[in-house]
Order: structure tokens, then C-alpha cells, then sequence
């Protein structure tokens, strides 16, 4: 009989100063986006007894690309903006 041998990696990972930046930007706007569409479904479900899709709050993450208080959502990588909403 073989014996499984569970074997664990630690990984770490030194940024550049630009690489640093660019990940404090786009976790800031994936916590922006994750609260408003949590807002969003919030107030669906209260105001309208209903639930709010993924269809639905992607579209409302490509209106809020277009508002100019939002637009700089635009300049971080959509993938983690859509998983957010997923």
C-alpha cells in the first residue's frame, strides 16, 4: 500500500514599486465595484422583492465605466471587475 505524502509551498512575492501600485488600484476598484452592486442587489431586494443577475450587474458596471465619477474604472483590467460581480 503507498502512503500519500501531502507536500505544502510558501510562495512570496516582491512587487516593483509600479507593480505595487497597479494592485493597490485595482483592489481598490474591485472593492468599489463589489459594494455598489451589493447596494444595488440590496435595494432590488428590498424595494422590489427580487434579485438582481449577473446579466444585469455587468450592465451596470459598463454604465458606470461610462459616468464620468467612475470612469477611472476603465483604466484597471475588466477580469477582476466581472469575477467581482459574479
Amino acid at each position: 500500500m503507498a502512503q500519500l505524502v501531502k507536500r505544502a509551498y510558501k510562495y512570496r512575492f516582491y512587487p516593483t514599486p509600479e507593480q505595487s501600485e497597479e494592485l493597490v488600484r485595482t483592489f481598490g476598484c474591485v472593492r468599489l465595484v463589489y459594494n455598489k452592486a451589493l447596494e444595488e442587489r440590496t435595494r432590488a431586494y428590498r424595494l422590489e422583492g427580487r434579485g438582481v443577475s449577473y446579466a444585469e450587474s455587468s450592465a451596470a458596471l459598463t454604465a458606470w465605466k461610462k459616468t464620468p465619477k467612475l470612469a477611472f474604472l476603465c483604466e484597471v483590467s475588466s477580469v477582476p471587475l466581472q469575477q467581482t460581480l459574479r
